[in-house]
């Protein structure tokens, strides 16, 4: 959620700080802050809102300073407000520090510490960190020795970056359940929660694991765990660059997002469909062809956008590998008591490969010896780390909140899954070689279905002003409704319903009147016949019907208002086609209502919160 960024080294660190910040801005936050090291002492600057009046305040001369570190904050625990910002200090100003995650504990600390006389500035469970650092380096132990006894006293999770000014050129990092990293430079060092504050400066990183410190220092870092033990890690080399989270001359990241779905799923595919075997390589599995014959039954468990992504690949599996499946909303999965074993398959699906409510959900599963994959975007991530084996996306870089074009990419990869298991069990080879076939013209149709943008946005100008949104569809496109859904809300604050299309008929058709626009998701599938029949149900109460429909459609474009066509796939398929005019649709009507597309209210792009 929050981001972080820290500095040290030989340049003024307030610039290099805040443009660290921004290049972070896209993970939401809700007030923003900085504190520099300099002459014995720690300055510490913070707004509530956007790190552009964070800048006003520091006027045109930034602090000065070498060592600093800064934060975006989404609020947990007390409003967003200058005090509640980070950095937090300690009651003497010489430490301060940031923090992702929450402190379970807080309430207990927070009283034990006020009895021994610390004076609590905030609301926040962040500031015990500070006091609790504070008391430690009163008994002379080093910074971070005094940062891990802090921490051995917490419960929760946490990334945090720490300076002091008894030690005024030293960072000290750790995480437990939030992602944090080490940029090495040359001379200089930063820790940063996400690669991209830092890539102006370097692309060598060392990503911390859990329970893992970080000493960080000009010319060199340490990486320690918690009872100060040495530990090597290796370098990891970024391999994407700044020109890829940039705009590209487009309005906005989602837009852009949107736009590059031919060459994100082009990626996704790429090396992985092998058309005479009419199967899948998927060599990240590190499962044997063996060891997934054993398994009996599929969990794919994800939160929000991935969470739908998933539904559809329950469809998949069950459809050609015939193995039951199951959708687990990753935030109850664990604490439902789930029967897994050593024969079940637990699937995590995140973009960021951070969220941490479907982090513990594959935690869980292992600790029940279910085997885990993960299908993420973020290469490097904690999901990728922890797992058995998985996907990875390869779309490039996600800025927008509103996901977009990892939601296509985790169906593609959901496909190579179920083509790869299906092959494995009774999907024919010539079966199989149909949907190599059909996922490698995908991209080309994804293009085609992108160049009807205008024609979307004219329809979104005519329902712009609706207060209410019906989404419907049946099979394949009942989970592409349930996330046509969830974008409208997400980045236009318009209230949006998505529902099996014969569900309607159950409670929903009681809001159909002749102002209420209603959406439906009807490509020519198996289920046509019968969403034809949920079209006029809503047409005979009046209701605006607005469609996704094939090419050369005449059943349900007839009786629709407006239609956007899209070409023919494969059922499994049309997921990646259907929902993309919802995609553009959702945009168009919050560019329109005024709203901040990439950087929606409330809401930030990697969850580290439970």
């Amino acid at each position: 959620m929050c981001g972080i960024v820290g500095y040290t080294g030989p340049r003024q660190a307030a610039q290099l700080l805040l443009d660290g910040l921004k290049r972070l801005e896209y993970r939401g936050y809700d007030s923003a802050g900085l504190a520099l090291v300099r002459d014995g002492q720690i300055e510490v600057h913070k707004a509530p809102g956007k790190i552009s009046v964070l800048e006003q305040e520091l006027g045109s001369r930034p602090p000065l300073g070498t060592t600093g570190i800064a934060h975006t904050r989404w609020a947990t625990h007390g409003a967003p407000n200058v005090v509640n910002a980070h950095p937090h200090t300690d009651c003497g100003g010489t430490v301060a520090l940031v923090h992702n995650g929450i402190i379970e504990n807080a309430g207990a600390l927070r009283t034990a510490l006020s009895k021994r006389g610390h004076v609590f500035r905030s609301e926040t469970d962040t500031e015990v960190l500070a006091h609790l650092i504070e008391e430690m380096l009163a008994k002379g132990v080093s910074l971070v020795e005094a940062v891990a006894g802090a921490l051995h006293q917490v419960e929760g999770t946490y990334g945090i970056a720490a300076v002091s000014t008894r030690e005024p050129d030293t960072i000290v990092a750790a995480r437990l359940g939030s992602p944090l990293l080490v940029a090495i430079g040359s001379g200089e060092n930063f820790v940063a929660s996400d690669a991209s504050a830092v890539l102006a400066h370097t692309r060598s990183v060392v990503y911390l694991d859990e329970g893992e410190i970080a000493v960080v220092r000009p010319g060199d870092y340490r990486i320690l765990d918690l009872d100060a033990v040495e530990k090597e890690k290796a370098v990891t080399q970024v391999d994407w660059d700044l020109a890829t989270i940039e705009r590209g001359g487009y309005a906005h990241f989602m837009l852009k997002e949107i736009m590059e779905q031919p060459e994100s799923l082009r990626n996704t595919l790429r090396g992985r469909l092998l058309e005479e075997e009419g199967t899948a390589r998927l060599g990240g599995l590190n499962l044997s062809d063996e060891q997934l014959l054993q398994v009996n039954r599929i969990v794919l468990t994800a939160c929000g956008t991935s969470w739908h992504a998933a539904l559809i690949g329950e469809y998949m599996m069950e459809e050609l590998a015939r193995i039951p499946t199951e959708v687990e909303y990753a935030s109850e999965f664990r604490y439902r008591n789930p029967i897994v074993d050593e024969h079940t398959l637990v699937v995590g699906i995140s973009q960021s490969g951070e969220t941490a409510d479907t982090l513990a959900a594959l935690r869980e599963a292992k600790r029940r010896g279910a085997r885990t994959l993960g299908l993420v975007n973020v290469v490097g991530s904690t999901i990728a780390r922890e797992v058995d084996g998985g996907i990875y996306l390869h779309a490039g870089p996600e800025i927008g909140v509103a996901s977009t074009k990892a939601f296509t990419s985790q169906i593609a990869a959901l496909a190579l899954l179920t083509l790869a298991m299906g092959r494995l069990r009774a999907l024919s080879i010539l079966q199989g070689r149909e949907v190599v076939r059909a996922l490698r013209r995908l991209p080309d149709l994804v293009a085609q279905v992108l160049a009807k943008a205008p024609e979307v946005e004219r329809i979104g100008e005519r329902v712009m002003r609706a207060n209410n949104v019906l989404y419907l569809g049946r099979g394949y496109n009942f989970p592409v409704a349930l996330e046509g859904a969830l974008k409208l809300k997400e980045i236009s604050y318009v209230h949006a319903e998505g529902y099996p299309a014969a569900e309607m008929k159950h409670g929903p058709i009681a809001l159909i009147d002749d102002l209420m626009p209603v959406m439906f998701v009807a490509p020519k599938d198996a289920v046509y016949q019968k969403i034809l029949s949920n079209v006029e149900e809503v047409r005979a109460r009046g209701g605006r019907v607005i469609a996704v429909v094939t090419e050369g459609d005449t059943g349900v474009a007839k009786l629709a208002g407006q239609k956007i066509e899209v070409p023919e796939t494969l059922d499994l398929l049309t997921p990646v086609l259907t929902v993309l005019p919802l995609q553009l649709l959702a945009y168009y009507i919050a560019v329109r209502r005024g709203c901040n597309v990439d950087q929606p209210r409330n809401l930030a792009k990697s969850v580290t919160v439970e």
